[in-house]
């Protein structure tokens, strides 16, 4: 996948609450990325808010050889008015971009990614719970049109 267009065409959503937000995603579809290219299954994000608006992320998953990799972080809003756009540290000083491109209105489901499509490209669908149907979940939205497969 990669995002059409300028880093000005992708759209996030209007508002997110981010003390509904936080918690345990579950990761059903990705566009790979390098820092998720051992992941072979069970990849969840969990969300735990901290002091000062900062947010802790915890990214695992299951290798091949069936270990468990971990990967800990912090996150700010850079755009306060939606809390839609966030920055990841996992090793400072660099971050990437998180931006919530879609969410279901009971957050049940969200769609993650950058706003650029470069090396580092990612993006991703979550489920908020792990045994969730996609049927039920993901219906059709004007944002999921900003991707697109390569």
């Amino acid at each position: 996948m990669a995002f059409a267009g300028s880093k000005a065409s992708l759209q996030t959503v209007p508002n997110v609450d981010l003390t509904r937000y936080v918690g345990r995603w579950y990761e059903i579809a990705r566009y790979p990325a390098w820092f998720e290219k051992d992941c072979a299954s069970d990849v969840t994000a969990t969300y735990t808010a901290l002091s000062g608006g900062k947010i802790e992320v915890l990214n695992e998953c299951r290798q091949a050889d069936g270990q468990v990799k971990r990967s800990k972080g912090t996150a700010r809003v850079v755009d306060k008015r939606t809390n839609a756009k966030l920055k990841v540290t996992f090793f400072w000083p660099f971050s990437g971009n998180y931006w919530i491109i879609d969410l279901a209105p009971d957050y049940s489901y969200a769609v993650v990614g950058e706003p650029i499509a470069n090396i580092s490209g990612y993006s991703a669908v979550l489920l908020s719970s792990p045994n969730q149907s996609m049927g039920k979940s993901l219906p059709a939205s004007a944002n999921w049109g900003t991707i697109r497969p390569d």
